[in-house]
C-alpha cells in the first residue's frame, strides 16, 4: 500500500501555484480500499486508515492529523473517492502531505518565508487610477491595514503603483509574532499566503478577522478588474478554480486548529 500511496502522491507539487499551473494530470489508479477510517491518536496525531492499515506519505511518513476532526476530513476525502484516486480531488490530504514532508521540522524556514511577504505584500501596492479600479482595492484592502493596525499593532505605509516602499521594521516585526509555530497552522498559513500573495490576507484568514470567500475575493481585485474588461479565459478560469480548493482546505486547517 505504501508504494501505490507515494505513487499516487510523490509527483505532486507541494506549491499550490505550481499545482495549478500544471496541465499534466497524473495517470488515475484504481481505488484499492473499500474503508477510510481514522485511528487511535498516536506520535503524529490521529492517522489516516484504509482498510485499517496506515498509509504513509511520499516521505515516508504516517498520514495522520493533529485533531480527530482534521483527520475525519481527511479519511472522507478517501472514502468519497469512486472508481479512481484523483488526487485533484484530494486537498487536504495534498496539505496534509506537504505539512507532515515539508513543514515539520523546518517551521523556521516556512516562517522566514511568510515574513518575507510582509515586505511587499499585496495589499500595500495601490492602483493610482482608473477610480473604480481605486475604490475596489481599498474597499478590499483597507480593512486588513485595520486589522493589522489594531490586531497586529503593525502600522505599514503605502506604495503608489509598482513604486518600491520600505515597510518600517517595527511593523514587519509585529506582524511576525502572529505567524503561528506549529506546523499544521503555519503550513496553511503558508499556502493561503503564496496563494493571495499577501501574508496580511493569510493572517486576517488565521485569525477568523475575514473569510475565505472574503480572502479570496481581496486578492483578485486587480485580476477581476481586468476581466470585467477584457473577458474571462476559460482555462484560466478552471485553474483559478483548482487554487480555490487549496484555499478552502487551507481555511479549513486554520479554523479547525484555531
Amino acid at each position: 500500500m505504501r508504494d501505490i500511496f507515494d505513487d499516487i502522491f510523490s509527483n505532486q507539487p507541494l506549491d499550490p501555484v505550481e499545482k495549478a499551473r500544471s496541465s499534466l494530470r497524473p495517470k488515475l489508479r484504481d481505488k484499492f480500499f473499500t474503508q477510510a477510517s481514522v485511528g487511535e491518536a498516536g506520535e503524529g496525531g490521529y492517522p489516516v486508515l484504509l482498510d485499517g492499515k496506515t498509509v504513509r506519505t511520499p516521505g515516508r511518513r504516517i498520514l495522520a492529523a493533529p485533531t480527530h476532526q482534521l483527520a475525519e476530513a481527511i479519511a472522507a476525502e478517501w472514502q468519497a473517492l469512486e472508481q479512481f484516486i484523483d488526487p485533484l480531488k484530494m486537498p487536504l490530504t495534498r496539505l496534509a502531505n506537504s505539512i507532515i514532508d515539508g513543514v515539520s521540522g523546518g517551521e523556521a524556514g516556512v516562517a522566514a518565508e511568510v515574513q518575507n511577504y510582509l515586505g511587499t505584500d499585496l495589499v500595500f501596492y495601490r492602483a493610482t487610477r482608473p477610480d473604480g479600479l481605486v475604490a475596489k482595492q481599498s474597499a478590499h484592502w483597507d480593512p486588513l491595514l485595520v486589522f493589522a493596525r489594531e490586531t497586529l499593532g503593525a502600522r505599514f505605509v503605502l506604495a503608489a503603483d509598482i513604486m518600491h516602499v520600505t515597510q518600517p521594521d517595527h511593523a514587519i516585526a509585529a506582524a511576525t509574532k502572529a505567524i503561528p509555530g506549529e506546523a499544521w497552522r503555519l503550513g496553511a498559513l503558508h499556502v493561503v499566503t503564496t496563494l493571495t500573495g499577501s501574508a496580511l490576507i493569510a493572517l486576517a484568514l488565521a485569525s477568523d478577522a475575514i473569510t475565505v470567500d472574503a480572502a479570496w475575493a481581496a486578492a483578485h481585485v486587480d485580476e477581476d478588474w481586468n476581466m470585467d474588461f477584457w473577458g474571462r479565459d476559460e482555462l484560466a478560469m478552471q485553474r483559478r478554480a483548482l487554487r480555490f480548493t487549496e484555499m478552502q482546505a487551507a481555511a479549513k486547517v486554520l479554523r479547525a486548529l484555531h
